[in-house]
């Protein structure tokens, strides 16, 4: 699948209110998330894109009215020293969601094709035997009955540099950065070729990647949290299971008297 990212840096702002949109959404997404659990059906959300593309604003309004006892946040960094040794992919096993859980993926294993690749961390012959390993991986999670959810969060060069700077001026954003944002800000050509690259080769039919302009941060918000739910929604029965009329019948007994 080939995907022009030139197509979503329009930064247009959201047209609508913002709150009332938000709110709408997230009011969505619990009832999504209630239907995972009531299903007992797991969910992967993988979000990529560029340093300081707002990944951390969506997570956090994504899971704004969520049970944190039924979904994971996966911070994913550099491999340990015990990670390295094995297969790369790996260290995702442990991590997947169980029945009714929702993982959500800040980075994940598409490390092997973009930061793997163009730092030289992967030789050439591994991160190109990534891209089938990668889709095997993802269809096994699929047929055992995982919705799997994969967002790229796009911006420009003059919106990362913003943002960057803002960080670096803030004494409470500061924890945010550090000297690899400007290394991979200094190879954005090379991440370029290999962020087409992973479009080409692991944009499936059965997962896709979505786009979403993070240029303006409340229209890609609301954008990202609609993707998400949309697509999580066609994934589960939005049907709540019937009440035991047994159950019913006592607990209605029992608060009719006292």
């Amino acid at each position: 699948m080939t995907i022009d990212l030139t197509d979503y840096e329009t930064g247009a702002k959201f047209a609508g209110d913002y709150d009332a949109a938000l709110a709408a959404v997230q009011d969505r997404l619990e009832r999504i998330q209630v239907a995972h659990i009531l299903h007992k059906r797991p969910a992967i959300i993988v979000l990529e894109g560029w340093d300081a593309a707002g990944k951390g604003g969506i997570v956090k309004r994504l899971t704004a009215s969520w049970d944190p006892r039924f979904f994971e946040v996966m911070p994913i960094a550099a491999p340990s020293e015990i990670e390295l040794a094995h297969h790369f992919l790996w260290r995702f096993w442990t991590r997947l969601p169980g029945r009714g859980h929702i993982s959500i993926f800040d980075r994940s294993w598409y490390g092997r094709v973009l930061v793997e690749r163009v730092e030289g961390y992967a030789q050439p012959e591994e991160w190109q035997r990534g891209y089938d390993e990668i889709n095997a991986f993802e269809a096994q999670q699929i047929e055992a009955g995982a919705s799997l959810v994969k967002l790229f969060v796009h911006i420009t060069q003059k919106k990362q540099d913003k943002e960057l700077a803002e960080r670096l001026d803030d004494p409470w954003k500061r924890w945010k950065t550090g000297p690899d944002d400007y290394r991979n800000r200094a190879r954005r050509a090379d991440y370029l070729d290999a962020i087409g690259d992973m479009f080409a080769r692991t944009s499936t039919a059965a997962a896709p990647w979505t786009v979403i302009d993070g240029n303006s941060r409340k229209a890609g918000r609301i954008a990202a949290l609609t993707a998400i739910a949309d697509q999580l929604q066609a994934g589960v029965p939005m049907d709540p299971p019937p009440i035991d009329p047994v159950f019913e019948k006592k607990a209605r007994a029992a608060l009719a008297g006292g």
